[in-house]
């Protein structure tokens, strides 16, 4: 996935959350950045991660002078509210371009959205896993780990299936993709004139049509997944 390795993520808060998110990431390819507080959390982490910073996030010369020019996404994953949100609010006036940040309650979120976090998300363990991989994948839809090796995954067919047989993609021979469905969607008039857009689930067989705007739901291997997204 060469066109990831690039992408540089800033982590701030090493519980739970923050060290699943940059674990994954690191792992998929992105350049990660971990920020604590707590010394024994940095020490731990950096030789996992491409650097460790230990300091407070809400000293803001502290954060204007630490090496983050190059950030394309935070990941606040700090459980504290205050915190966090002053953290949100710094790291907007330094211009970083994408901020995610976890929330642990609805005015939490609110708050964050209001001071202009991208994405706020309230999350656990196995929801991590799947919120590093839209990082780091973002044409794949939605990746659902099934187990730790396993995954469903939904994403847009691209151009070169459209108007082919299921068959013809040949995707379990190829790339040792199951697919379970196919997400479509379609946009009719109703009787004032007004677009109606209705979606459906389809059970394909290998004889039925795929077409543009198609969404394919597959389960296969995370390894097979990301292969199939290099090669296409």
């Amino acid at each position: 996935m060469a066109k990831n390795k690039n992408k540089v993520f800033a982590v701030f808060g090493m519980g739970t959350f923050g060290q699943v998110i940059a674990e994954v990431l690191t792992a998929r390819g992105g350049q990660v950045i971990a920020i604590d507080n707590n010394p024994e959390v940095i020490d731990e982490f950096k030789n996992k991660v491409s650097s460790a910073l230990l300091l407070d996030s809400t000293d803001e010369k502290a954060l204007a002078k630490a090496p983050l020019e190059d950030v394309d996404t935070a990941i606040i994953a700090i459980a504290n509210m205050e915190t966090s949100i002053i953290t949100t609010v710094i790291l907007k006036k330094l211009g970083i371009p994408n901020i995610l940040c976890r929330a642990i309650s609805q005015i939490h979120a609110q708050v964050l959205k209001q001071i202009g976090a991208n994405k706020v998300v309230n999350l656990q363990e196995d929801e991590g896993r799947r919120i590093a991989t839209q990082l780091i994948t973002p044409d794949i839809l939605e990746t659902v780990p099934l187990t730790q090796d396993m995954s469903l995954a939904e994403f847009f067919i691209p151009e070169m299936f459209y108007d082919k047989h299921l068959k013809d993609i040949e995707l379990e021979e190829k790339f040792k993709l199951k697919v379970i469905g196919v997400k479509r969607t379609e946009v009719q008039l109703d009787s004032e004139g007004n677009p109606d857009r209705k979606e459906s689930l389809l059970f394909f067989t290998a004889e039925d049509t795929l077409k543009e705007n198609d969404i394919l739901l597959v389960v296969g291997k995370n390894s097979d997944i990301e292969r199939f997204k290099v090669e296409i």
